[in-house]
């Protein structure tokens, strides 16, 4: 049986649509997938005109029909709770298959745009629990314009974890440099600012970062998942001399992982523990915060980075990049990270086959 991946285009007025149709396109020729657009259908014609891609777009009606490449507008709810604040509510009525076409030219950030992408992302996460996809590379969207918008949101990893009903869920960044070397980092604590990162950083939060690493080598298929974890400060906390966060949480918590079975180090020093996971001495790094994560991971593969959101019960990956409002339109996105999270999320359909 073909895989069927879903593509929720993300925020129409970025580069979302463009990253996604030549990943699509690139990757054509080396599969048999089957892959659903989730958005505008008429943006779509046009991107696809304009980068002289010729995909054989097809509007879906079914999961039976021939073809490989098929778009369909998001599903709204009764009432669009959730998905549209109440001001395009009513509009919606008029369009009772998805979401209202969308005008050209929309300015960057637009709320329509943002509106879509929301809708667009929930109706990608809801066809994967109906069983109809077997993942979701969700395209990016601006935070920002989606509060603006009305809507409350934290991210895409949080949203989709609450549509799932679970909140076991932790975010995964990986990649590979210039020499084909792989660096994955699951995040304990991830969309808080840092003075709150002490605070929020709880033994539970670090034990499911290191249980979803430990299972990400799993899905991956790799021969052991050897996992490292960061301390929160300098040095490790130096004995507690910069901080005792080391002593109280990390530490006994990995003790505690070890005693369980858990092939696990640390806490290791941030500065230094990323160059040996790169080297292979780690398969998976559990980092403290966003940025002590991220940063290293973007500096080895910013144009191939793919985030993975661990503990959902479907397969989701996205490109680690974002709406990139300032190149959106000139056909010139690099569409690297988007085609590393389409072959990340087949690898995984596969290996959960």
């Amino acid at each position: 049986m073909k895989n069927w991946l879903g593509i929720p285009l993300g925020d129409v007025t970025g580069v979302g649509p463009e990253v996604a149709l030549k990943a699509v396109a690139a990757e054509a020729a080396s599969d048999d997938c089957k892959y659903l657009l989730i958005g505008d259908e008429k943006i779509l014609a046009r991107l696809n005109e304009k980068l002289s891609l010729n995909l054989p777009l097809k509007k879906f009606t079914g999961a039976g029909e021939a073809g490989r490449f098929f778009v369909v507008k998001p599903r709204l709810e009764s009432g669009c709770a959730g998905i549209l604040p109440a001001s395009s509510a009513a509009q919606s009525e008029t369009s009772p298959a998805g979401m209202p076409a969308l005008p050209e030219n929309l300015p960057a950030g637009s709320p329509l745009a943002a509106n879509a992408a929301v809708a667009a992302l929930r109706d990608g996460g809801q066809r994967c629990l109906r069983g109809e996809l077997d993942g979701i590379v969700t395209a990016p969207v601006n935070k920002e314009s989606i509060i603006r918008a009305g809507h409350k949101f934290v991210g895409q990893t949080e949203f989709l974890s609450e549509l799932a009903g679970t909140q076991r869920t932790a975010m995964m960044l990986l990649g590979t440099d210039e020499r084909g070397r792989w660096l994955r980092v699951a995040l304990a604590t991830v969309h808080i600012s840092i003075k709150s990162v002490p605070e929020k950083l709880t033994a539970e939060k670090i034990t499911l970062a290191i249980e979803l690493a430990a299972q990400s080598c799993r899905d991956l298929g790799l021969a052991r998942a050897k996992i490292a974890v960061c301390g929160l400060n300098p040095h490790a906390g130096e004995g507690g001399e910069f901080g005792d966060e080391e002593i109280t949480t990390i530490g006994p918590t990995v003790q505690a992982m070890q005693k369980r079975g858990f092939d696990v180090v640390g806490p290791l020093s941030g500065d230094t523990v990323f160059h040996y996971a790169l080297k292979g001495d780690f398969d998976a790094v559990v980092a403290m915060y966003h940025d002590q994560g991220l940063a290293p991971l973007k500096a080895v593969a910013f144009d191939s980075g793919i985030n993975w959101t661990l503990g959902l019960p479907f397969i989701r990956t996205s490109p680690d990049h974002g709406t990139a409002y300032d190149i959106a339109g000139k056909g010139i996105a690099n569409s690297g990270s988007m085609i590393a999270a389409i072959r990340l999320a087949k690898q995984l359909a596969r290996n959960k086959k």
